[in-house]
């Protein structure tokens, strides 16, 4: 099999884990063009566990499928993954099948579910978009596949040795079961009552009444009522919102308390932690929209409030949403996208393959060219997704980089000077924590 990218290629090679150290030791000739001898010498000395033997020239059988199953929710989201099963296509005559969910919780059920049946062998997910609890989720139940990760010659430009995050998932080492796909961070957009977005008017004026912090946002929808709501838990964007409040009133709390949100949660940390943020809510409810007595269920339903006018102030974790939902007139012309001053809530989404994937080999292939230069640049362009890329850019060559170079904006985009100061996930605990409290304290409304 061939590894390419835009500009990397692998030719007539095997890789295999050495058993002794778990090095990668290349047995052939590599052709090596633009940032291959970086990923290469890394490929070569790197000590990474390695606890498969993965070759080049493995066949993975005529035409075999590979069921990704990855949220559904998005046009743009999943309009990339269509490009992306043309090209695996082409490249590695792999047929890429998008299983779209409602809630990647169903993916988990599946996988678990044919365990309990025994099917350790011919599992209908081939591979998984996933983080944080559902991650949490896998590994605990031992449901994915180990070690695998290392063995991806593209995982080696997300330079992991230097970048942490890489393989870590809401605080939780991944351990090889997960390879990083894109990074995000919350982002909120507004559509002023009034038309400020003048001819000569700046992208400050067109923010000026929008609240900057959680403090401000109180404030704000105080003296705008009914103009602002959030999506109900076990929602993703509700629980990030609601993360996002957590994190940020807790701020002035010292370190080694606020520390808690990073642990698995104890009645201590709940008891210091959780109080401010009801207290928080209790004030903010009865401002909300429907005043507080009814919840819209996702992100999609909350972008239709403030395209209907209902609201003034939406949320999403896809920045690129924002214009891309402007273009399609689903949301005004003078809505304007911009990040809080007192931080976003940040993660990297992986990708997993169960320990039981029918076609393990070939989501293999799938997953290494989902990192390649040509699928990170095509994914991060604003008109396509939007999400960031989890290369390390300054390992590419230069016309590499040029592939990850800044567009000419949408009005309503997030500027590219935005300051964005990131939020680390919470433990995953802390998510089933607040979805269970929540629900008793507000889900009867």
């Amino acid at each position: 099999m061939l590894f390419t990218t835009s500009s990397l290629s692998y030719a007539n090679t095997a890789f295999a884990a050495t058993p002794e150290t778990g090095s990668i030791t290349s047995t052939e000739t590599i052709t090596e063009t633009s940032s291959v001898a970086k990923v290469n010498s890394v490929l070569i000395s790197n000590n990474s566990p390695i606890q498969t033997k993965w070759s080049t020239g493995e066949t993975l059988g005529k035409n075999p499928s590979v069921y990704f199953h990855a949220w559904g929710g998005d046009p743009q989201i999943n309009s990339y993954i269509q490009w992306l099963a043309k090209r695996v296509k082409q490249e590695y005559n792999i047929d890429l099948q998008h299983v779209k969910l409602t809630d990647t919780s169903e993916a988990v059920s599946r996988v678990l579910a044919e365990k309990s049946a025994n099917n350790h062998q011919q599992g209908q997910v081939d591979l998984v978009w996933i983080n944080g609890e559902n991650f949490a989720s896998m590994a605990k139940y031992q449901l994915l596949a180990q070690g695998w990760v290392a063995q991806l010659p593209n995982f080696w430009l997300t330079n992991p040795k230097e970048n942490e995050a890489m393989t870590r998932d809401f605080g939780l080492p991944t351990q090889g079961m997960e390879a990083p796909w894109g990074q995000a961070s919350l982002t909120f957009y507004y559509t002023p009552s009034i038309n400020v977005n003048k001819p000569k008017s700046t992208y400050q004026d067109s923010i000026r009444h929008a609240p900057k912090n959680i403090s401000q946002l109180l404030t704000w929808a105080e003296q705008n009522p009914g103009r602002f709501t959030y999506p109900k838990p076990p929602d993703f964007l509700s629980l990030s919102f609601l993360k996002y409040a957590l994190i940020t009133l807790n701020q002035h709390q010292p370190a080694p308390v606020k520390s808690g949100l990073y642990q698995a949660v104890t009645k201590q940390s709940q008891a210091t932690l959780l109080p401010i943020l009801w207290t928080f809510l209790d004030k903010l409810h009865p401002y909300l929209w429907h005043q507080g007595r009814y919840f819209v269920a996702s992100g999609t339903a909350l972008q239709r409030l403030v395209g209907d006018g209902e609201i003034n102030l939406g949320f999403t974790f896809s920045a690129a949403q924002v214009p891309a939902a402007v273009e399609r007139y689903n949301l005004p012309q003078n809505t304007r996208s911009f990040v809080m001053q007192d931080g976003s809530l940040s993660n990297i989404h992986f990708i997993a393959i169960p320990y039981n994937a029918a076609n393990s080999d070939a989501a293999k292939v799938v997953a290494n060219f989902m990192l390649s230069v040509e699928a990170q640049a095509k994914k991060q362009q604003a008109k396509i997704w939007g999400d960031s890329t989890v290369l390390d850019v300054s390992q590419l060559s230069q016309q590499e980089q040029l592939l990850f170079s800044i567009e000419q904006q949408h009005p309503s985009a997030l500027p590219v000077s935005s300051k964005i100061t990131a939020l680390s996930e919470p433990h995953p605990s802390w998510s089933i924590l607040l979805t269970r409290e929540w629900l008793k304290r507000y889900g009867a409304q």
